[in-house]
């Protein structure tokens, strides 16, 4: 690829139903970008189903090459950028309606069983018998649904910090996040040991009412404790650090604290939609929250990762109008997404790439489903954490393209 045509794109945009089982009139647009380099027009399409749930596609930028692994997708792919429903230029969810009852009925056609059925119509649109996934952390859910309904489909699927758990219970599954949160909490503190001191005065200060974001709402102790979620990602560590090191008092650290809370407004379905994402049916009831071990309950120093609480309507200004609606999905029983007995037949090409560390999804739990798909090569490994896939350039996604080409 030329530093001046170092790719081509093409936009694609689709009216799909919004529920795919009931086409009722009722619509949404998708949108999705195709992304190539000049000698690639006969490659085969990788459909890049990102993390969240909430989040857009990642934008492509050129120079330099954003996101880090695109160069080395590009070899081989046409890859495929798909806003998923409700995201970026996808028809948006937007600002909760009059009804709350009526909001969250919508929203339960936002799930990865719905986005898998916009991402077969789009596959259809785009001329392809089959083609690749790659599914970053949510957006390896989605694959693994996708595997589990047509893996005639897929050509091959590659997983990252993405392989879900099937069938088991969502407490369970926060339960886990919460053992390895203990682990890298401890990590952090014998790491970089000044901090437990400074976190501990942090957390005297907020419950005196000291710590406020720039716009003056106090952020309390529990609030602080979320932006532990960095440990779950390369660099995270240091950028937690460098935070606490900052003067609790200036206005960069409450600039810079504020961005570092997990859930925003910004992005609301990944806050309304997050547990969901992890429940193979059943209903959440706020899982995360009812699932917390008794020493985090305790325990403040202890940092909590990518969990989900109720309060957080409560105390993230933008979410609170998402609240009632975020009441109801709460107690709505969600269907399976998962169906073992057609992993356990598939022939599809997967490989998947487990972090020993990752407090999202954990690598226990990701190796029982690992040894359900027969055609399945995992590579579990501790040199990355959850963002592995972004922060390593192009070698994760490189390291697992040779695993599915070496079992070929």
């Amino acid at each position: 690829m030329s530093a001046r045509h170092p790719f081509e794109l093409t936009e694609h945009r689709l009216v799909v139903p919004l529920d795919h089982s009931n086409d009722d009139g009722r619509a949404v647009e998708i949108f999705a970008r195709v992304i190539r380099a000049p000698d690639g027009r006969n490659r085969p399409f990788l459909l890049f189903l990102q993390g969240g749930p909430g989040h857009e596609a990642p934008r492509p930028v050129a120079m330099p090459s954003s996101p880090g692994w695109l160069e080395s997708a590009l070899q081989d792919y046409r890859v495929v950028m798909l806003d998923q429903r409700g995201t970026g230029l996808s028809t948006p969810y937007g600002a909760p309606g009059p009804d709350p009852a009526t909001d969250a009925e919508r929203l339960t056609h936002f799930r990865a069983d719905a986005i898998v059925q916009d991402a077969e119509l789009l596959r259809e649109h785009l001329g392809a018998s089959t083609w690749s996934l790659l599914g970053q952390s949510f957006g390896g859910f989605c694959s693994l649904h996708y595997l589990s309904v047509a893996p005639d489909s897929l050509r091959e699927v590659f997983f990252t910090g993405g392989l879900p758990p099937v069938g088991l219970p969502v407490d369970d599954i926060y339960s886990a996040t919460y053992d390895r949160m203990r682990i890298l909490t401890e990590r952090y503190y014998d790491r970089f040991p000044g901090d437990r001191e400074r976190f501990a005065n942090l957390l005297e200060s907020s419950a005196e009412g000291i710590v406020r974001t720039p716009g003056g709402e106090a952020i309390s102790e529990r609030m602080l404790r979320t932006i532990g979620h960095q440990l779950g990602m390369d660099g995270g560590a240091e950028q937690l650090h460098y935070l606490l090191e900052r003067d609790p008092a200036s206005s960069v650290f409450a600039y810079d604290l504020a961005a570092a809370f997990p859930f925003g407004a910004r992005d609301p379905l990944y806050a309304v939609l997050h547990e969901s994402s992890y429940t193979d049916g059943g209903r959440t009831r706020w899982s995360a929250e009812r699932a917390e071990p008794e020493d985090f309950r305790s325990d403040s120093l202890l940092f909590t990762g990518e969990h989900l609480f109720s309060w957080h309507f409560d105390e993230v200004p933008g979410l609170r109008p998402y609240r009632p609606v975020a009441e109801i999905l709460a107690e709505h029983h969600w269907p399976r997404l998962f169906d073992a007995d057609v992993l356990s037949s598939v022939d599809v090409p997967c490989a998947a790439a487990i972090y020993v560390d990752d407090p999202f999804v954990d690598r226990a739990l990701s190796e029982q489903t690992a040894d359900l798909i027969p055609s399945l090569r995992r590579w579990v490994t501790g040199e990355h954490l959850h963002n592995g896939l972004r922060s390593s350039g192009g070698d994760v996604l490189d390291h697992l393209i040779g695993l599915v080409r070496e079992g070929r």
